[in-house]
């Protein structure tokens, strides 16, 4: 069976009019739903793909008011590619899973599988490939252009096999290059920046990567080129509570029980995101993201039933930044920045928020890890499971009219 691949796609309201809210989702780069954004770019790359199978595009919006747009706009953007075979899982699909997982008496892990949140979504998507019995899955972002026409060999090539020091390779990441072929981060080198160099270790880290063998394991994981065999992704979830970077987090996830993700320098796609918001904005997100990745490794060390992660063992990156200095590198800097005049409302915000991203990390901590202690079982019920089955394969389909209040018109002459 080819691998099924995953496309996570995500979408806001049109450009002007966004809004922020308590029931506002963050991502990095959502496409306003009045522009069609760089999907079909992607769509159109996978097309000549060797042994391209099922293709499963998870459709996640900013705001419930939105979701059904959403919806429609990629189901539009679909028509436009008649050759792929693929799924469109939306709120609607997203409702009969609910109402599934509840009959199987696991209602106390919808939390974590929804269209909110960069992890939730994916496990959105590790159940749809579990339901559809797929042996190797296999991520690509929405914002990505695959030019290597053998990506899905490349991607399956030594999965499910043994290294010669004995560890099964069950998950495998390749890498980013730019429309230069450039995997390099841009090192800016500011004072402000002089406790959070972020990308210099990630340059490092990846220096590294390139340098060894073609297969090793990582510390960095590109979630758009990132391949899971049957056997982790059944066992091991992405965290629905990590703010980004979830890509990264899931090595941690995977060495906490006991495996390790791989890297394969042979392996990339083209990346080409749009701008973000901002640099507060992102740096926020990274902020909220370190401090978290610091309290699961220290929590993990007071488990007997999971394998220390220590922040060392994960240098130069992430772990310069998910150790104890994580708080104070990150007011340091954000006081920095907000003397420079850059965004300085901003960055003073991000200094005040720190108690709540602490609060967040030790609550959320303790939902995660009592989630993914029922993923093992909660995969093996929704294996090819016979009622969602006919609705992943399109043998049963949803009445959308029904949930999008768009009846159609009865005519009485």
């Amino acid at each position: 069976m080819p691998p099924c691949v995953i496309i996570p796609t995500f979408w806001t309201r049109p450009r002007g009019g966004r809004g922020t809210g308590r029931n506002q989702s963050v991502y990095d780069h959502p496409t306003p739903i009045d522009e069609t954004g760089t999907l079909p770019a992607c769509l159109a790359s996978l097309e000549q793909v060797a042994n391209l199978g099922r293709v499963v595009v998870i459709v996640a919006a900013t705001h419930p008011s939105i979701e059904h747009q959403a919806e429609d706009k990629v189901r539009e953007i679909l028509e436009d590619f008649p050759g792929l075979e693929a799924f469109v899982f939306g709120r609607a699909e997203l409702g009969s899973l609910h109402r599934r997982l509840e009959q199987l008496e696991f209602s106390d892990m919808i939390q974590g599988v929804k269209l909110d949140g960069y992890g939730a979504v994916r496990n959105v998507g590790l159940i749809v490939a579990a339901n559809l019995g797929c042996e190797t899955v296999v991520f690509v972002d929405d914002d990505q252009v695959i030019t290597d026409d053998n990506f899905l060999e490349l991607a399956e090539d030594g999965i499910g096999d043994v290294t010669g020091k004995g560890s099964p390779v069950l998950a495998k990441t390749g890498y980013y290059r730019d429309d230069q072929a450039r995997w390099q981060r841009p090192a800016t080198g500011h004072w402000t920046d002089m406790f959070w160099r972020q990308n210099e270790a990630f340059n490092k880290a990846m220096s590294r990567l390139l340098s060894g063998p073609r297969l090793q394991p990582t510390t960095i994981a590109f979630g758009g080129c990132f391949a899971l065999h049957r056997d982790m992704y059944a066992n091991v979830s992405f965290d629905p509570w990590v703010a980004r970077g979830e890509d990264t987090d899931y090595i941690v996830n995977v060495r906490m029980h006991g495996g390790d993700v791989f890297f394969d320098s042979e392996w990339s796609a083209a990346h080409n995101p749009p701008p973000t918001s901002g640099e507060a904005f992102r740096f926020r997100q990274e902020v909220w993201r370190f401090i978290y990745m610091h309290r699961k490794l220290e929590f993990a060390e007071s488990q007997v039933d999971l394998r220390p992660v220590t922040p060392h063992s994960l240098e130069p990156y992430p772990g310069e930044f998910v150790g104890h200095s994580v708080g104070t590198r990150a007011v340091l800097t954000a006081l920095l920045r907000a003397l420079s005049g850059r965004e300085a409302g901003a960055y003073i915000k991000i200094v005040r928020e720190l108690s709540e991203a602490s609060r967040y990390a030790r609550k959320n901590c303790d939902n995660y890890f009592a989630f993914q202690r029922r993923w093992p079982q909660l995969m093996d019920s929704i294996w090819e499971d016979v009622a969602l089955k006919s609705l992943f394969t399109g043998e049963r389909r949803v009445d959308r009219t029904a949930i999008t209040g768009r009846f159609p018109v009865i005519r009485t002459d």
